[in-house]
């Protein structure tokens, strides 16, 4: 009986539109969430000088924390739960502690990815000595900022959302690789607030329009390789939150081995060289054939932009 009231019960205008068109909605929440969030830091003498105030280190973090958290977490979740109700969401909390994959993706997640960032930083000036120069106690140190990582930077609070809930609604309506290419572009460019603190944008190369686009191709690139990691992880949101830790914490001590702009040259060298030769081998499926077969819910589901 209670089935039945709740089917005929209509549903608001809003929340219609929403169900209508969940991905635009999604984006558009999670673009609106965090830019709003991030807008006191942009806005102040640490960004484009708009405001008279300065903010603190402690504060810009807990901006940029929030912003993640509020943009496409939250996001994901309003929209899994108007598209699926409570059975999504269950679906979707699964997905994020889904952990029994198989050894050999934790081995690509957490070493694959730093020797194929290892690998790019050959062409920098003096890469090879410098990462020689690490030394094997660096191993504890990177594992201890790697869980720093995953408990407090975008992997945990993004991954939820970007391949949690888009991801899945991406690739049944635009097919897997094309998929991943709108979804790494709306990543990047989810970004572009960030761009307008100097400080971040030189971290990042730059804010001319040469190193915005080079941002952009990085981020699909790495769209790329964690779509085969998901599709071949039964949907894997956890396995996506790794893969994405281990990028953003082996980032730290490349980013150190030469100029930004070198640094994304060789990031994007080696990522670029990585997505294309899974493009090839896979004929541009990333495993979706085998999330199809794991998830047949999400993959063959009607999804309306």
């Amino acid at each position: 009986m209670s089935v039945g009231n709740a089917s005929a019960r209509p549903a608001s205008p809003q929340r219609s539109l929403l169900a209508r068109h969940p991905l635009i909605s999604f984006f558009v929440m999670a673009y609106a969430f965090s830019w709003i969030v991030w807008s006191p830091w942009v806005l102040s003498e640490d960004g484009v000088g708009l405001l008279p105030y300065q903010l603190s280190g402690w504060t810009k973090g807990l901006l940029s924390a929030a912003a993640i958290l509020l943009g496409p977490t939250l996001s994901g979740f309003i929209m899994t739960g108007i598209t699926e109700g409570r059975e999504g969401i269950r679906r979707l909390l699964h997905r994020i502690v889904l952990w029994r994959v198989g050894l050999r993706w934790y081995l690509f997640a957490l070493i694959g990815i730093p020797v194929v960032m290892a690998l790019g930083t050959l062409i920098l000036p003096e890469g090879l000595a410098s990462l020689l120069g690490l030394g094997p106690w660096y191993v504890l140190t990177y594992l201890s900022t790697y869980v720093l990582v995953v408990l407090l930077g975008g992997p945990l609070f993004e991954e939820p959302g970007w391949r949690g809930f888009a991801l899945p609604r991406l690739q049944p309506l635009h097919g897997p690789l094309v998929g991943t290419i709108i979804l790494g572009l709306l990543w990047a460019l989810w970004h572009l607030p960030e761009f307008l603190v100097p400080a971040w944008a030189e971290s990042s190369g730059g804010s001319s329009l040469l190193a915005i686009v080079k941002f952009v191709l990085i981020a699909i690139a790495f769209a790329i390789v964690t779509t085969w990691v998901f599709n071949n992880t039964k949907g894997s949101v956890f396995m996506s939150i790794l893969v994405h830790a281990s990028i953003d914490t082996f980032s730290i001590p490349v980013g150190g081995l030469g100029s930004p702009s070198a640094v994304g040259n060789s990031i994007l060298l080696s990522f670029g060289v990585l997505a294309l030769v899974l493009v090839v081998l896979t004929r541009g499926r990333l495993g979706y054939e085998r999330y199809r077969q794991e998830e047949p819910y999400l993959a063959t589901a009607p999804t309306l932009g």
